[in-house]
């Protein structure tokens, strides 16, 4: 019987990944520890671990200067995706998911995460470094109810805002169905946005 193993390489129709990027990929993982030390928590690396890209975990307060960083000095310029998973039960609640490109090195990938409670589920905006990630930091809080601090509009994108609860929670009830019968109401001024 044949058994996967996480350090069986998978190769992609990019090619191997690990062998085309594992020295960049541990170089720049070196120069993150060197910069930013103990903020950053834990790392995940292809061919070790469950995972096709390294995995930063970053303290939630260097957030924002780790994907600066990565940003500006590393080059990775694209945000390809920003989510949220909820771990309940855990203690640490939300796992925030942030997925980088470098369309200047060979379009190679990394991923930082960082961890929330639930006591405390909120984590800075990043919609000053990726104006595009407004909406998906909308749909983060819309979803999950994670908040991003210097958000510059933070309000419900996919629910109607008479909406009780995030229904990704793991704990919102599977038939929290919520009926409206007449349409919401339309603000004029959130037009004007």
């Amino acid at each position: 019987m044949i058994r996967n193993d996480v350090r069986t390489l998978v190769p992609t129709h990019f090619g191997n990944w690990l062998e085309r990027y594992g020295d960049t990929w541990s170089s720049q993982i070196s120069e993150l520890k060197e910069k930013f030390g103990d903020s950053v928590v834990e790392v995940h690396y292809p061919g070790k671990q469950a995972v096709e890209v390294p995995v930063v975990v970053v303290k939630r307060e260097s957030l924002l200067e780790v994907l600066r960083f990565l940003k500006n000095e590393v080059k990775y310029h694209f945000l390809a995706d920003l989510t949220a998973t909820d771990e309940h039960p855990d203690s640490v609640r939300f796992h925030m998911v942030y997925n980088l490109m470098s369309h200047q090195n060979d379009f190679i990938r990394i991923r930082v995460k960082t961890y929330l409670t639930e006591e405390e589920p909120v984590v800075d905006s990043i919609v000053s470094l990726w104006p595009g990630a407004n909406f998906h930091e909308r749909e983060v809080w819309d979803m999950f109810g994670v908040q991003f601090a210097g958000h510059p509009n933070l309000r419900r994108i996919l629910m109607d805002e008479r909406w009780d609860g995030h229904p990704l929670r793991k704990d919102y009830p599977l038939q929290g169905y919520q009926f409206f019968p007449t349409p919401q109401e339309v603000d004029a001024d959130q037009l004007k946005d």
